[in-house]
């Protein structure tokens, strides 16, 4: 994938990785999305998402913060594989081919929410964020529980602070369902918060 960093958590730790109840992934959740709102809200940036897995999880941790509707669009839960081109418009073949849980397939429903969300007056300046992968609690096909891909695609007006454009993190958590679920959307919203960090050093990884 050409301008898009592929990471793993084999190489990347996460605190979410190290949570095991619902309620410390929440509570951890709630203070990173404030921290990103404030970001977006000083940088004139708001936030679209596309999500699987997540079922609506990661607007959730978005809209618990109060004031979030200055920035959160909202989310597209995009749960079906068919709704995924239907709705977002990503690639037909891809999705037949490699199926929904796919690194390519979380970069375009990245990028297509973002376009989805777009309104005139906002000019492009929305990030989008992407889940897709297994919850388990068995494996999809070949695709083991806790394989998730998140997808975060920033809008040109990014350029001047980023190296890639977009990035897709490979994840292989552990835990039941209800836990998988929400450690995907720590670690989406710890990704994020590391770009938005980097950004007052200059420029986002």
């Amino acid at each position: 994938m050409s301008n898009v960093e592929l990471e793993s958590n084999e190489t990347r730790s996460f605190v979410a990785e190290q949570l095991n109840t619902v309620e410390e992934l929440q509570h951890e959740c709630d203070q990173i999305a404030a921290d990103i709102l404030q970001w977006c809200v000083e940088h004139n940036v708001h936030i679209a998402c596309a999500e699987s897995l997540t079922g609506g999880l990661l607007a959730d941790a978005f809209v618990r913060v109060p004031g979030a509707s200055r920035v959160f669009l909202g989310s597209a839960v995009t749960y079906d594989i068919r709704a995924k081109h239907s709705v977002l418009g990503v690639d037909e073949k891809r999705l037949e081919q490699y199926g929904a849980v796919d690194p390519q397939v979380a970069l375009q429903m990245a990028q297509l929410t973002a376009k989805l969300f777009d309104q005139p007056e906002y000019e492009g300046r929305i990030i989008g964020l992407s889940t897709t992968g297994v919850a388990g609690p068995g494996p999809d096909g070949d695709k083991p529980a806790g394989l998730v891909f998140v997808g975060v695609s920033f809008p040109n007006i990014c350029d001047d602070w980023i190296r890639s454009p977009h990035s897709v993190i490979r994840l292989q958590l552990q835990g039941n369902r209800e836990i998988i679920r929400h450690r995907s959307v720590c670690c989406i919203l710890e990704n994020l918060r590391h770009f938005t960090a980097s950004s007052q050093k200059g420029f986002l990884y």
